[in-house]
């Protein structure tokens, strides 16, 4: 393999779609916190931290997978040769390395949600991934902590504390879906996911429970003075949505995935437009 060949089977080891989309919600984060302009060094940090630690997590994924991708993924960059496991495993603990540089620039909390996190990226593969649900648990707490730790660096988690727990339960919702959708798939791969502990139906009802747990929490925002009304006019469809979109996954779990991520989005936009519409009006 060439030196060039190298460099972008690093980069692939890392999902840079993943990262930048983990970053953002850091942004995010910090944005809804309203500390985007009194701490712009700490929101640097903390959005470059989470790409870092994200990619770094990828990596080692894949090291931990380099065998079962060999059969199902031999496009990887490990499979094919463009990066040596060793390689990866060096290239993963740099990148960890490097974020937790940029994290003890943060304030505390944000330190121990990012300590948290980086444990959490690298015991997935090894002891939660295959244990049904806790996976999934897993992966929600991840997506989610990325807006907690946003907030936590610019010193204000109030307001995104129900974004966190809307997007975490969401994510949730998403990956039991997934899972559902994949049934037939994970149970010749021999995989333990929540359906086939648990059953479809089951496993379903759980994920449409657990949704409208976080649907019934998103307006308290509002009723805490976080927001004003255009933040409850924008959450109130994306509840819709998300809540159509379990209902329809009894039938259709691809779609119902589908619609629940389109949710996820709109919920998002609530929480940034609520917050510009009070920068705008200047509470």
């Amino acid at each position: 393999m060439t030196a060039r060949e190298t460099v972008r089977g690093l980069l692939e080891l890392t999902r840079p779609v993943n990262v930048i989309a983990a970053s953002l919600l850091t942004f995010i984060g910090a944005f809804v916190a309203g500390g985007i302009a009194d701490h712009a060094a700490e929101v640097a940090a903390a959005v470059a931290a989470t790409g870092l630690a994200v990619g770094a997590g990828n990596a080692i994924n894949d090291y931990f997978d380099r065998e079962i991708d060999r059969i199902n993924r031999p496009d990887r960059a490990i499979p094919r040769g463009a990066v040596s496991p060793r390689g990866a495993l060096a290239f993963s603990i740099v990148l960890f390395a490097v974020a937790v540089v940029l994290a003890v620039m943060l304030p505390t909390l944000a330190i121990a949600i990012a300590g948290i996190n980086l444990l959490s990226l690298v015991a997935y593969t090894e002891l939660f991934k295959g244990l049904p649900g806790l996976g999934n648990a897993l992966v929600a707490y991840l997506v989610g902590s990325t807006f907690l730790f946003g907030a936590a660096a610019v010193g204000e988690v109030g307001p995104a504390v129900v974004l966190f727990l809307l997007a975490a339960i969401a994510t949730l919702t998403r990956e039991i879906v997934k899972d559902v959708e994949d049934l037939e798939g994970d149970r010749e791969e021999g995989l333990n996911t929540l359906p086939i502990a648990v059953g479809e139906q089951r496993a379903l009802w759980i994920a449409a429970i657990l949704l409208t747990i976080g649907v019934l929490a998103s307006p308290v925002p509002y009723l805490l003075g976080y927001f004003d009304v255009v933040y409850l006019a924008l959450v109130v469809p994306a509840d819709a949505v998300m809540l159509a979109a379990a209902v329809r996954s009894f039938d259709d779990p691809t779609t119902g995935q589908s619609w629940l991520k389109y949710g996820m989005f709109l919920a998002a936009l609530a929480f940034v437009v609520g917050r510009a519409s009070l920068e705008v009006t200047g509470v």
